[in-house]
């Protein structure tokens, strides 16, 4: 179902995770430290980051930090701790974690967290999918610039592919990502205009679009091809 890395230095966690998530079908790639972990990434595209914070060469962290400072965080990313403090599971929030899991981890909440990450990168994938679609099929134009795919097709597109047997917090989760980048995309870029369009207050519409996922700095407006 889905390629899912595991960084955790536990032999036990990595193992047990592994077990429970091959047997809801998915494929586990693990890595016991930092740097198999940079390795795996190096080698294949994961889905999900099961990230452990406390490990002995590099903490999980300053792991996600790098992966976040290089654009490398294509896909959710879940930290686990048994000794994290809620400082520091904002902290990864606030960097770029989805989620956070405290060890020991209960079966229940594993899977559901898993479920719920896999379903934004579902959504995440649609919408890249749809915009490099509608990209391909725009020809350059020899004098004028050519048309730019319509946001609002886009955000149909995006919305068709949303996975409505998921539960309501995802789904609607998934929507929010896509009306709030339909309406990034329809008003150029411009937060103002987003806070004004959407009804958020700034402070607000920045924290909700750092959590869905959401990196409006590189939304860049389209030039015109001579």
């Amino acid at each position: 179902m889905a390629d899912i890395l595991i960084v955790d230095d536990e032999l036990g966690i990595r193992e047990l995770l592994s077990e429970v998530l091959e047997d809801e079908g998915h494929s586990i790639t693990l890595a016991e430290n930092a740097n198999q972990a940079r390795a795996a990434r190096a080698d294949g595209q994961h889905d999900l980051i099961l990230l452990d914070i406390w490990m002995p060469d590099t903490d999980g962290v300053t792991l996600l930090k790098e992966w976040n400072a290089a654009g490398s965080l294509t896909m959710p990313v879940v930290m686990m701790s048994g000794h994290a403090t809620i400082d520091t599971a904002v902290e990864a929030t606030r960097i770029g974690a989805f989620d956070f899991l405290e060890k020991p981890i209960a079966l229940a909440k594993l899977l559901k967290t898993v479920q719920a990450a896999l379903a934004r990168a579902q959504a995440q994938k649609a919408w890249r999918a749809a915009v490099a679609q509608a990209q391909a099929q725009t020809a350059p134009a020899v004098v004028e610039a050519p048309p730019a795919p319509d946001p609002l097709e886009l955000a149909r597109e995006a919305l068709a592919q949303v996975d409505l047997d998921q539960p309501l917090r995802e789904a609607r989760e998934a929507f929010e990502r896509i009306y709030l980048e339909y309406q990034l995309e329809k008003e150029g870029g411009s937060m103002t205009k987003l806070a004004e369009r959407s009804g958020l207050e700034r402070t607000h519409l920045y924290r909700k679009i750092r959590q869905l996922g959401m990196e409006p700095h590189k939304q860049s407006s389209r030039k015109a091809v001579a």
